[in-house]
C-alpha cells in the first residue's frame, strides 16, 4: 500500500506541475481540499480538478500526452485520468445538471500546496455548494459540509453562499439544520440572520401549484427512479424544468 500511495503521489505530483506549466487554469476540490481547509485528511486514490468547461479536453489531452490514459465521461461534467488504480477527475459542473465551473470560481479560490506544487484550492462556499446535492445511497457529502462550516464558520461569505445556492436555497437550510445537531454547543456560530432568513423563506412558502416535480433526482441518480417510473413525476433534471436532456442523463 505505501508504495502505491508513493507511486499515486508521483503520478498527481507530475500532473499537477505539467498543469501548472501549461498555464490552464484549475482548482484542487474533494478529499485533498477537504483536508487543506479542516485539517480531516483521508487516503484517497482520487484527485478532483475543477476547470471551466472549455478546459477539460486540453487538460485530458496533456495527462494523455504525460502517458496517463484520459477520457471524457460525461460531456456536460467530468472527464477522467486513471494509471494504476489512482484517477484524476476533471470536473467542469454537477451531474445534475445546476451549475458548471465559471470565473467566479477562480476568484474566490485559495492558495495551497499539495504534492510539493503550489495550486488553488476551493473556496469553502464552493465546496459546499458542490457537496450539497450529493446524497446517494453509499455516498452522502453532509459530514464534509458540516466539519467545512465548523472550520470557517466566522470567515464565510455567508450572503455570497446564499447566492451560490439561489432556488436551492432550501438545501442550504437543510445542511445548517445538520450542522446545529452535529454541533449543538456551536450553533452560535451560525449568524442568527441567515438562519432567521432562511426560516421566514421557508414558513412564507405558498402551497406548490403546476405540474409534479420530483427534485430528488437532483441529490441522488439513482434512489428517485420510482418517482419517475412509478408515480410519473417530472425529473428535475430534464429541460425545461433543468438544464439537461435524457442523453446527458444516460452517460
Amino acid at each position: 500500500m505505501r508504495n502505491d500511495n508513493s507511486r499515486f503521489r508521483t503520478m498527481y505530483r507530475r500532473a499537477l506541475m505539467a498543469l501548472r506549466e501549461s498555464e490552464i487554469p484549475f482548482l484542487i476540490g474533494g478529499a485533498y481540499a477537504l483536508g487543506l481547509h479542516t485539517q480531516i485528511h483521508r487516503e484517497t486514490k482520487d484527485l478532483d480538478l475543477f476547470t471551466l468547461p472549455r478546459h477539460c479536453a486540453d487538460i485530458l489531452k496533456l495527462c494523455a500526452d504525460l502517458g496517463y490514459p484520459a477520457r471524457m465521461v460525461a460531456r456536460h461534467w467530468l472527464g477522467k485520468v486513471s494509471w494504476g488504480g489512482a484517477v484524476i477527475d476533471i470536473i467542469t459542473g454537477f451531474r445534475n445538471g445546476v451549475n458548471k465551473v465559471d470565473d467566479s470560481w477562480f476568484e474566490h479560490a485559495h492558495d495551497a500546496v499539495l504534492f510539493e506544487t503550489p495550486v488553488r484550492v476551493l473556496a469553502p462556499e464552493e465546496m459546499i455548494w458542490s457537496k450539497a446535492f450529493v446524497m446517494e445511497r453509499d455516498r452522502y457529502d453532509g459530514a464534509d459540509i458540516v466539519h467545512l462550516i465548523r472550520a470557517h464558520a466566522d470567515t464565510m461569505d455567508w450572503r455570497r453562499l446564499i447566492d451560490r445556492f439561489g432556488p436551492h436555497w432550501l438545501l442550504l437550510l437543510n445542511h445548517l439544520v445538520t450542522f446545529s445537531f452535529v454541533y449543538p454547543a456551536e450553533r452560535h456560530r451560525l449568524p442568527d440572520w441567515i438562519v432567521r432568513e432562511l426560516s421566514e423563506r421557508w414558513q412564507a412558502q405558498n402551497s406548490t401549484t403546476g405540474a409534479e416535480v420530483c427534485q430528488g433526482t437532483l441529490l441522488s441518480h439513482t434512489q428517485y427512479l420510482h418517482d419517475l417510473e412509478r408515480l410519473g413525476l417530472l425529473d428535475a433534471r430534464i429541460k425545461p424544468i433543468g438544464s439537461l436532456t435524457q442523453e446527458n442523463i444516460n452517460e
